[in-house]
């Protein structure tokens, strides 16, 4: 398909304010916050999502009937990516996961009610919100493992299961939770999504799992649902099409989640950049040296190639298309590519990259599980092959 990279001047200066946003409020704040955020101050998350409204830089992704800009995906690739240059930028403007993806899922799906008990508060920034589909040794890369229930009552559904990596679970006011409403484990159909209030009897924190990346608002949560009542009217579209709406969240989803990393590994590269300019090692700058201009490079083309790709898969969404194959090779390349990036600004940086000096070392940590997060490489590779090979053997058939 032929794709124009060019924007409008709207998205533009959006584009440009949500830059000088991050750099004179946010970066501040980030010096300020610590390193984990797993157990934040929710008056963190009300001061910076107050600071967004007034700098006019709140929900890009948000509908206009809510105070947002209501942007489609290629223009939020550049807005995302100016948010993403500080860990705490998406939450600033609620583009965050999960709660960009949970406003996008609800805003297709959910019914009027559901819109303004569920949708509206979480639009404004009020409160936070959890997709609960992962189950330790269930479902996770594989959704159609799920083996939490919900069986049916006279007042509605009892849910019955445990959960597992919950991101943002601790502290969200309801979750999106998927359960099985039919056939077995291994089915692919059979789940219901259903809008259950985090404080709802029987739905029981365990922990907040201690994990490698500090850098999600809330941290990721185990969960235990013990006969948790759920009424008729909390069923989120229709019963048994539960895996069917989680691909209307899943590609975009995936999508931001490389917009985001894009900011904080171009970021990266702009720390290594600084050191080797200003740092002399054997009677040279770090940045005359052959070795080090490789690395400056290779981080520019990952950057480059990643950015293509994202722009490419982003209109082929905003033109309907369901765009699996091309989500699955951007999330892939992108997920390593950035990878490569912050590791390669750490040694560019040496001594000073490992320390807490700057924020290297952070980035790092926050950006080496998203090669699992949302699919891991292999799943996405796996999915890949087989339909080229389908393609093929398509091909040869006719």
């Amino acid at each position: 398909m032929s794709t124009s990279f060019e924007l409008d001047p709207a998205t533009t200066e959006l584009a440009a304010r949500m830059s000088e946003f991050i750099s004179t409020v946010v970066v501040p704040e980030e010096a300020r916050s610590g390193m984990s955020l797993h157990h934040a101050d929710e008056q963190l998350r009300q001061r910076l999502v107050a600071s967004a409204k007034q700098f006019g830089v709140y929900g890009p992704h948000v509908p206009k009937e809510f105070g947002g800009h209501e942007l489609s995906l290629r223009q939020l690739a550049v807005v995302f990516e100016e948010a993403g240059r500080s860990l705490l930028g998406p939450l600033a403007i609620q583009a965050q996961a999960p709660d960009e993806g949970n406003i996008n899922l609800l805003d297709k799906v959910a019914n009027s009610e559901q819109r303004q008990r569920f949708l509206a508060p979480l639009a404004s920034g009020d409160i936070r919100s959890c997709i609960v589909m992962t189950e330790p040794g269930g479902a996770g890369s594989d959704p159609s493992a799920l083996t939490t229930t919900a069986s049916k009552t006279d007042r509605g559904w009892v849910v019955n299961g445990r959960k597992w990596f919950i991101s943002g679970a601790h502290g969200a006011t309801f979750g999106i939770v998927l359960a099985r409403t039919s056939g077995k484990p291994g089915d692919r159909g059979g789940a219901t999504m259903f809008l259950v209030d985090m404080d709802t009897p029987g739905l029981e924190e365990l922990r907040v799992i201690d994990s490698l990346d500090e850098g999600y608002f809330g941290g990721h949560s185990e969960l235990v649902f013990t006969d948790v009542e759920v009424d008729a009217d909390r069923v989120l579209g229709e019963v048994d099409l539960g895996l069917k709406y989680a691909q209307v969240r899943l590609g975009p989803a995936r999508m931001t989640h490389c917009m985001r990393w894009l900011g904080i590994a171009q970021r990266s590269q702009e720390i290594a950049l600084e050191r080797a300019v200003a740092r002399e090692v054997f009677g040279s700058k770090l940045a005359d040296l052959g070795m080090v201009q490789q690395m400056i490079a290779d981080n520019e083309i990952d950057l480059e190639a990643s950015r293509a790709l994202l722009y490419r898969t982003c209109a082929e969404l905003d033109s309907g298309a369901t765009a699996t194959r091309s989500t699955s090779i951007t999330k892939t390349f992108v997920s390593e590519a950035l990878g490569r990036v912050v590791d390669r600004s750490i040694q560019i940086c040496g001594a000073l990259g490992i320390s807490h000096d700057t924020p290297l070392s952070r980035f790092y940590r926050e950006l080496r599980p998203f090669r699992i997060y949302d699919g891991p490489s292999e799943v996405h590779r796996w999915a890949i092959a087989r339909r080229a090979v389908g393609r093929f053997e398509a091909s040869r058939t006719k």
